[in-house]
């Protein structure tokens, strides 16, 4: 069963370029999943149109052809030559419930990995926000260091040019050689 599983991996870097961001989410598109399920993309979408309801808006949404003709552009030459519509896309959560219908091995083991690649792309995310609130805070600190210098250095100025500024004055009181 080891061997079936290692010939089912794919790899990595293959389900991260799979992954793009439209309408602010993380989606996959109906036919990278076909492919990576080794299934044919009318037959990934006809498990799902018979399981519809499982599938909400915010699980899975038709591309606009706008966006359809967008991802084309960005992506260059298109794998997906001659759609009748535009693809589904399938966010983190419409990919789980996936796994609920599609049964084959090689659809678990995909999916396994679709989650964990996932996992990992949030991971980073998460570790990237910490990151950048560290660096704001050390920003912030910074900031405040040069206006403390910038008030010592124009106190500094004034001393200096107070000092520039001022007359010896003739001391007061009782001077013994001036008899």
């Amino acid at each position: 069963m080891e061997n079936n599983n290692e010939e089912m991996m794919v790899p990595d870097e293959v389900i991260s370029n799979k992954i793009y961001y439209i309408r602010g989410q993380k989606v996959m598109l109906d036919e990278d999943l076909a492919q990576l399920y080794n299934v044919t993309t009318g037959n990934l979408n006809k498990a799902v149109a018979r399981n519809i309801k499982r599938f909400p808006d915010d699980f899975m949404f038709r591309l606009t052809d706008e966006e359809f003709k967008n991802l084309l552009f960005q992506n260059g030459i298109a794998s997906w030559g001659g759609r009748r519509q535009a693809p589904n896309a399938f966010t983190e959560d419409g990919l789980a419930m996936l796994s609920g219908i599609l049964s084959s091995d090689r659809a678990i083991q995909v999916n396994i990995q679709i989650m964990r690649v996932f996992t990992r792309l949030w991971r980073m995310f998460i570790d990237n926000t910490e990151l950048r609130l560290e660096i704001e805070k050390i920003k912030a600190k910074l900031d405040n260091q040069d206006k403390n210098m910038e008030i010592v250095f124009r106190y500094l100025d004034e001393l200096i040019q107070t000092k520039a500024t001022s007359q010896t004055r003739k001391g007061i009181g009782y001077k013994p050689n001036e008899f």
